[in-house]
């Protein structure tokens, strides 16, 4: 796809004033999110990338626009993942519930730099070194195993654990013990010190880059263009904060996500193997096209959603009959 500097610049700009536009009607002032504003929210992002994937398809044919929905479904299902980390890190830093949309925001404007970070480091890779559609492919197979094991051994109650910024952060520069609104940084004293806010946002932003460590390798398996690449993970992105406060009590009963993720990651890798053998001039090596993958992922999340709702209605039921036995004894 040919992307012009003045299409780039747009776009951002675009997603500037949408995300601007977020902030001032929903976002400006504390509260506690309800259900209702949440899901208007999710559903106003949802229906922004549609019109953005319609524009693409306008603008440029069906491969592009297949190429973004493809990329916007798989990172869209990719950061329900992170959701648990950042319920996680919500109660290690006892965020009031109503800063955690604050939090969430900014949180996710630091994620969205980072991956465009990476995004930009993983274009200029692919176009020096097609054999790095190996490492990709091999690592995403690897993911795919792993989420697999993690799931088989699951049941286990996580902590978040800070990483080696968030360490140095705190180390370097004195924080006060406790929440100034929405202040990030304070003087008491004569001294400057930062607030729980801005070490609590640096944590969902800078915790996020793990998560970029396959979602990125996962989305350049279905498109090597790099603006369908960072648009896709703009507006998944950017509709999660809302998604966290809609969805936030029914992540427990998404008991097979963990298995669906790793179908679809094991399936963008087998993607990515072929395709590397076919740059490599292995012609016999078949191609998965976008169409076919669009309709694997979506199924695989259809089918994953459905086993789920139904083993943990399974189980609340089994539980109510455990707790009727006993009233009964």
């Amino acid at each position: 796809m040919d992307v012009s500097m003045a299409m780039w610049a747009t776009t951002i700009g675009v997603l500037v004033a949408l995300i601007a536009a977020d902030f001032f009607i929903g976002g400006r002032k504390p509260h506690d999110v309800s259900l209702k504003e949440a899901g208007i929210w999710t559903a106003v992002w949802v229906l922004l990338a549609i019109g953005f994937g319609g524009f693409l398809w306008w603008h440029s044919g069906s491969a592009p626009a297949g190429q973004f929905f493809a990329g916007y479904i798989t990172e869209k299902s990719l950061s329900v993942d992170n959701l648990f980390v950042f319920i996680l890190i919500m109660a290690k830093f006892a965020v009031p519930s109503i800063y955690q949309q604050r939090v969430l925001m900014v949180g996710v404007l630091i994620a969205l730099v980072l991956r465009a970070a990476f995004i930009a480091a993983g274009a200029a890779i692919i176009a020096s070194f097609s054999w790095v559609f190996f490492i990709f492919g091999a690592f995403l197979i690897w993911t795919a195993w792993k989420l697999i094991k993690e799931a088989r051994a699951g049941g286990e109650e996580e902590e978040f654990e800070e990483n080696r910024l968030l360490k140095a952060v705190e180390n370097r520069f004195p924080a006060t013990d406790r929440y100034h609104g929405t202040k990030l940084l304070v003087v008491q004293n004569g001294k400057r010190l930062i607030t729980p806010m801005l070490i609590v946002m640096l944590a969902i932003g800078t915790t996020d880059v793990l998560f970029a460590m396959d979602s990125i390798p996962a989305i350049f398996g279905l498109t090597q263009d790099p603006y369908i690449v960072f648009t896709a993970n703009a507006f998944a992105l950017m509709g999660l904060r809302q998604l966290y406060f809609l969805i936030g009590g029914l992540l427990k009963k998404l008991v097979h996500l963990s298995y669906g993720l790793s179908v679809i990651l094991g399936f963008i890798g087998v993607k990515l193997l072929l395709h590397a053998l076919h740059e490599a001039g292995a012609h016999w090596a078949p191609e998965i096209g976008i169409p076919f993958s669009l309709g694997f992922i979506v199924v695989v999340l259809a089918v994953t959603t459905v086993t789920s709702l139904m083993a943990s209605r399974k189980e609340e039921q089994q539980m109510q009959e455990s707790e009727r036995e006993l009233q009964k004894q």
